[in-house]
């Protein structure tokens, strides 16, 4: 299969970036566009002239200064990439790194399964830490209880909601997957017409899984890690607490808040499937 990757930076580090680009190079992804929608164009030549392994990188860079969202940028690469002709192509954020290696199985997964849509591998912090990075589709009390609430008071509930009790030797069909990494078939990205461009940021990798989800397998497969240096930057900045709860709120008033019938048929299944349902 031949398969493209998607980048969205805003104001990134250069070394950050680079040791995306590499990891990316390293499992033989060459065709990359970067989407950068900073203030002020990022120099993407220099940071390619600096390291020898991007020599052979096919990179397509394109500045959006006027910050369209995250969603929005990677939907114009994804845009792109639909007319070129690819198979599969990878959303992934600049501050995730992995070991050659991670991409071929993925792949494989497509090859051998035509119903698989969209993949995600085992997700971990620096430190080695899971961070269950698959989920259920989320209520309102998922979201903004685990903000606002003591967490002894959120505990089982989290613990419900991250899937945390599953077993990482099991491939499962999730339909959340959060948006540091995902590997799309490229027919299911056309059918659900890329990210929804309401959402600036946050929950547009939860709204994209869940139209995936809908008609296609959106897989976790445990047996390949990729490293995340997992910002949560709406923990540390007001401001992206304000956007991700405005945006939270657009998701909400889309899919519904407390009356969502699909959500809860979905959620019951996938605890189902994974045995979770009576823990």
């Amino acid at each position: 299969m031949k398969v493209s990757a998607s980048i969205v930076v805003y104001n990134t580090d250069s070394s950050e970036l680079c040791q995306c680009l590499e990891s990316l190079v390293a499992n033989e992804i060459i065709d990359i566009w970067i989407v950068d929608n900073s203030p002020i164009a990022i120099d993407y030549k220099e940071i390619i002239a600096n390291s020898p392994l991007l020599k052979s990188l096919n990179l397509r860079y394109r500045h959006l200064a006027h910050n369209p969202g995250y969603g929005a940028g990677h939907n114009c690469a994804i845009r792109e990439i639909m007319e070129v002709g690819f198979d599969a192509h990878l959303v992934v954020n600049s501050d995730i790194f992995f070991s050659k290696g991670v991409i071929k199985p993925l792949i494989e997964v497509f090859t051998k399964d035509s119903r698989v849509g969209q993949i995600s591998p085992r997700i971990v912090f620096p430190d080695g830490q899971p961070q269950f990075a698959q989920r259920l589709l989320p209520t309102p009390l998922d979201v903004f209880g685990r903000r606002f609430f003591p967490e002894f008071m959120m505990r089982g509930r989290n613990r419900r909601y991250l899937l945390s009790a599953r077993s990482d030797a099991e491939i499962a069909n999730i339909p959340y997957h959060q948006g540091s990494f995902m590997l799309f078939r490229v027919e299911a990205l056309k059918e659900v017409g890329g990210f929804d461009e309401r959402f600036f940021m946050y929950p547009e990798d939860i709204d994209i899984t869940r139209r995936v989800h809908q008609n296609w397998l959106t897989i976790y497969y445990p047996h390949v890690n990729v490293t995340h240096a997992h910002r949560a930057s709406s923990y540390k900045s007001l401001k992206m607490l304000w956007v991700h709860c405005r945006n939270m709120v657009k998701y909400f008033n889309k899919w519904g808040w407390w009356i969502d019938p699909e959500r809860r048929k979905i959620n019951r299944a996938t605890l189902h499937s994974m045995h979770l349902d009576k823990k």
